[in-house]
């Protein structure tokens, strides 16, 4: 008996180290998360939980194996520079870039911490990446536009209203996106019977003094393009185009859901899913330079048909049939 008791014991003590390797907590990783927008925006608070949500679905969860340092922009490109340089000093393993000025913020801070971005236009002209097939650098991601959806959205703004002979094009001059934009509109105006007339997105002071000049010139429309500005003054955007009665395009879904006229573009929400992965793959050891940016394979078309009631619009039959989403 003693001996047998003695072999029990034994056995015991040596899978005691093999219990308390396994009973060791996950070691923590740390990312960031930069956002352009203010900590306040509905939309914003949406996408970050969708890119949280696709990490949980791929095994990382906070207060377990992840740690996320979160700073939101507000929109300021000052603030935006100060909170990069700040996450870059946190040494996290990667960062999520919410839109391109933050990319960039970001790539000015650090060309060795990892990017994944989300919603940039033209990466490789800004100078992000070398190549969509091969990033070289520290970055990669999601791209959303290519410069001829400009096109495209004035083009859906006169199938909608086809009484518009005059567009408000609510763009950045300052990023290539704003001047891609608004080449794309007017190379189509012509053909259209549409004059341009170029809007620059900056404060709400601004737009609201560009929108109410604009507007009392009638057969009016307005063709609001994915400038970051655009979506943090998105609120006052579409409360002056009812305001003034003016038909208006955008470039997401969610200005349509806030009351605007109608929107084509991509699902972000698929995209942060998207980015969710890229950065797992990061964290378990690729590096962005062997992941190549994706570019949207679908669009969707959406249509407010209170709004468009509201405008005295008969919205074609045509579009209806086309759209991915009638808000009634």
């Amino acid at each position: 008996m003693r001996r047998r008791q003695f072999i029990t014991l034994l056995g015991g003590a040596a899978a005691w180290p093999l219990a308390a390797r396994a009973q060791q907590p996950e070691r923590t990783r740390r990312i960031g998360v930069l956002i352009q927008v203010a900590e306040g925006d509905p939309q914003a608070r949406i996408e970050v939980a969708a890119f949280l949500r696709g990490l949980q679905e791929l095994g990382w969860s906070e207060g377990r194996n992840l740690r996320v340092d979160t700073r939101w922009g507000g929109g300021d490109a000052d603030r935006i520079r100060k909170y990069a340089a700040e996450l870059v000093a946190l040494a996290p393993e990667v960062v999520l870039a919410l839109g391109g000025t933050v990319a960039g913020a970001l790539q000015q801070a650090s060309g060795t911490v990892p990017i994944v971005f989300v919603n940039v236009t033209d990466p490789v002209s800004r100078g992000y990446v070398a190549s969509l097939a091969q990033p070289v650098g520290n970055a990669t991601g999601f791209t959303s536009f290519e410069f001829g959806m400009g096109g495209k959205w004035l083009e859906v703004l006169k199938e909608i209203a086809p009484r518009v002979t005059r567009a408000a094009v609510l763009r950045d001059p300052a990023i290539t996106a704003g001047i891609g934009y608004l080449a794309a509109i007017h190379a189509l105006a012509p053909s259209i019977g549409v004059q341009v007339v170029p809007v620059d997105v900056r404060t709400t002071s601004d737009i609201e003094r560009a929108v109410a000049a604009f507007a009392r010139t009638p057969m009016g429309g307005l063709v609001v393009t994915a400038a970051p500005a655009a979506i943090v003054h998105r609120e006052a955007i579409i409360t002056l185009a009812a305001r003034h009665r003016l038909p208006a395009i955008y470039p997401y879904r969610f200005f349509v859901t806030s009351g605007g006229l109608i929107s084509y573009g991509l699902d972000n929400i698929e995209q942060y899913r998207l980015a969710a992965g890229y950065v797992d793959r990061i964290l378990k050891g690729e590096k962005p330079a062997d992941l190549p940016i994706q570019a949207p394979t679908k669009y969707e078309l959406v249509i407010n048909l209170k709004t468009a009631k509201a405008l005295g619009l008969d919205v074609p039959a045509t579009v209806l049939a086309l759209a991915d989403e009638v808000i009634e």
